[in-house]
């Protein structure tokens, strides 16, 4: 074990050593017009009119601010109360607490360092200090759409991405509700976020822009400073690995390593309240319209379109999980259409943006069925006690939904394809075969990321303050033993 400390803290000085010397290096997007003003010849010429200042959009940037607080609406209080109602009543105060505690702690984080590693140029793995305390940012800083000359402020960006990064990390606790200890969750989220959400979401998302393409050369630079997953091409519209599939393997990580809870499989672990799970899944369901719409960036046609999808696909996904469950035990059930929604919205999200209304229709009514099973046959299979089926639902829907996005995104499918910055246009060209290849190294590269990233946090976490909670501690219930405090009054 203390090998494997010792390996990690080299890592980790690597990594940070790496990115503070990229701190106060040029970006590269800035080095050819370095070197063009260095070539130029000495004669006297007049000189080039000052480029505009980018304006914020103002429209887009009301839609970003709506959608950034409809995020936190499905995080707190939509996820906070349906894992809640899924525990037993003596632990739902203890998910309360996990689900707003750490959603604070990731949003200080974000500001301090998060957003600078992750949406600056670096290296095609992690990005650069040159943000740290949002350095350099003001009220006029602007940050790129996906359309040319079209932006909005940095703090926006800035805002909307803290909150996806708080909802992941959130996420996880689910898998082992009940039976961890509150420092330790806070502890491990912060290593996880810092170690497998930063580099997942800088190899997926960042890129210079699309006002730094202007021609095929330009194009080269972009995808050479971008990261490595965006350069191999794959498409995530708002998460599907960057969200769903890297909690879900986190969360089953965590399952296999801290154990079952005691009493697994003995005694009844029940939900306690259907009726507070199903108000959660309606303000997961709400809220997730700007998580998806909203990652579009723009109030435009694509933000309708993932706007659309996500009604459908949701819907589709509730009517699929509880007719199967209907099939196979006799009864529809409350939990049953809560789960299937929230199958859907996972499903549905790396691919709201690129697959057409009858699509997503078909990645919701497959995502209802696949979760089912997730939940049920898979998680025998694989005999971790996922508290809150966390990989049964994000881990499958999220997998199918990637794999998907190259299916549906196809033109010829109803899908809008991939655009050509270069061309301005969408490219005519889409081989289904190829982009569901790029999908599966982009869903691959994850599960394996954030697999060892999670186990070493765990064990770091285990090793210095412990995992668990004693049994005595989690047969009296988190809310009492954690907090002091119960949900209820009795």
């Amino acid at each position: 074990m203390k090998k494997v400390l010792i390996t990690l803290l080299l890592g980790m000085g690597l990594f940070l050593g790496t990115t503070a010397v990229r701190a106060d290096s040029t970006t590269p997007a800035a080095k050819p017009a370095a070197t063009a003003t260095a070539a130029a010849p000495a004669a006297p010429a007049a000189a080039p009119a000052a480029a505009p200042t980018p304006v914020p959009n103002k429209g887009d940037t009301a839609w970003m601010t709506v959608s950034t607080v409809l995020v936190i609406l499905m995080t707190i209080p939509g996820l906070a109360l349906f894992y809640g109602g899924l525990v037993r009543s003596k632990n739902m105060l203890s998910l309360l607490m996990q689900v707003f505690v750490v959603t604070s702690l990731i949003y200080v984080l974000w500001a301090i360092y998060g957003y600078s590693l992750a949406f600056t140029a670096g290296n095609p793995f992690i990005g650069s200090l040159d943000k740290l305390f949002f350095k350099g940012m003001t009220p006029d800083s602007v940050a790129a759409t996906f359309s040319k000359g079209v932006y909005i402020p940095d703090f926006t960006f800035a805002a909307f991405q803290a909150t996806f990064a708080a909802i992941t990390c959130t996420l996880i606790v689910g898998s082992f509700a009940e039976r961890v200890k509150f420092s330790a969750v806070v502890l491990f989220c912060a290593l996880w976020f810092t170690f497998s959400y930063l580099p997942i979401s800088h190899m997926v998302w960042y890129w210079d822009g699309p006002d730094a393409i202007t021609d095929a050369a330009s194009l080269d630079v972009v995808t050479a400073n971008a990261g490595w997953l965006w350069a191999k091409g794959a498409l995530d519209f708002a998460g599907g690995t960057v969200v769903h599939i890297n909690a879900a393997i986190a969360g089953l990580v965590g399952a296999y390593v801290i154990g079952k809870r005691t009493g697994y499989g003995k005694e009844s672990m029940a939900p306690h309240s259907l009726t507070l799970t199903m108000v959660g899944a309606s303000l997961l369901w709400v809220g997730w319209f700007g998580f998806n719409a909203g990652s579009n960036l723009e109030a435009n046609g694509v933000a309708a379109l993932a706007f659309m999808n996500t009604l459908v696909a949701t819907a589709a996904a509730a009517l699929s999980w509880i007719g199967a469950e209907a099939l196979l035990k006799g009864k529809a059930s409350m939990l049953g259409a809560a789960s299937g929604a929230v199958a859907g919205l996972v499903a549905i999200t790396p691919a709201c943006g690129f697959v057409g209304p009858m699509g997503a229709i078909i990645i919701g009514l497959l995502a209802g069925v696949f979760c089912l099973w997730g939940v049920t046959g898979l998680k025998k299979m694989l005999g971790a006690d996922d508290s809150l089926d966390v990989f049964g639902v994000h881990g499958v829907g999220g997998i199918l939904g990637a794999l998907l996005t190259g299916v549906f995104a196809s033109p010829d499918l109803g899908g809008l394809g991939i655009y050509d910055y270069v061309a301005n246009a969408a490219n005519p060209e889409y081989s289904i075969s190829g982009q569901v290849w790029i999908q599966l190294q982009a869903i691959v590269t994850t599960l394996i990321w954030s697999g060892v990233v999670s186990y070493i946090a765990y064990k770091i976490v285990d090793i210095t303050i412990g995992l668990r909670v004693t049994e005595e501690e989690e047969r009296e219930g988190l809310d009492i033993s954690s907090h002091g405090e119960t949900a209820y009054n009795r």
